[in-house]
């Protein structure tokens, strides 16, 4: 495993995980990778500095107690606090997010809150005609890096 820091089109900084210098390569080359604060691409490897510790310190780790992952800020934290909103108080339909959606504005389907995947045309159609949707700050969890 390799961990890297990145930065997306935006500016915002924010590490991840991979298997390998090849798989981050593989993934960036494919468009497959998205920032962890906004959803948008651009994202691309950041000047790194090796982490340097004490033996003491790798011996007794400061924050042995602490989770593995945690927001690195205030705006993070409420997009984690968000997405677990989201993700308790609604049904995800993935690519079938515009048809969902249409059909429960046009009453085909139970009202309830969904939420989903929709390229721009779909997202740009659907707000056109009436049907209320947002973009979502985040990425389905399996899409994410």
């Amino acid at each position: 495993m390799i961990r890297y820091t990145l930065r997306c089109a935006e500016g915002h900084d924010f590490e991840s995980w991979f298997q390998s210098a090849e798989a981050y390569d593989a993934l960036a080359s494919s468009g497959h990778l998205a920032c962890a604060v906004c959803g948008g691409g651009g994202v691309e490897k950041a000047l790194m500095a090796p982490k340097v510790t004490a033996a003491k310190a790798v011996a007794e780790p400061a924050n042995a107690d602490r989770p593995l992952s945690r927001p690195a800020n205030p705006m993070e934290a409420a997009i984690a606090k968000l997405r677990e909103k989201v993700e308790r108080e609604s049904t995800y339909v993935g690519g079938k997010f515009a048809a969902e959606a249409r059909a429960i504005h046009a009453g085909e389907k139970p009202d309830r809150p969904i939420w989903g995947e929709a390229t721009g045309a779909e997202a740009r159609s659907l707000a056109e005609d009436g049907v209320p949707v947002a973009p979502l700050p985040f990425r389905p969890r399996a899409k994410s890096n």
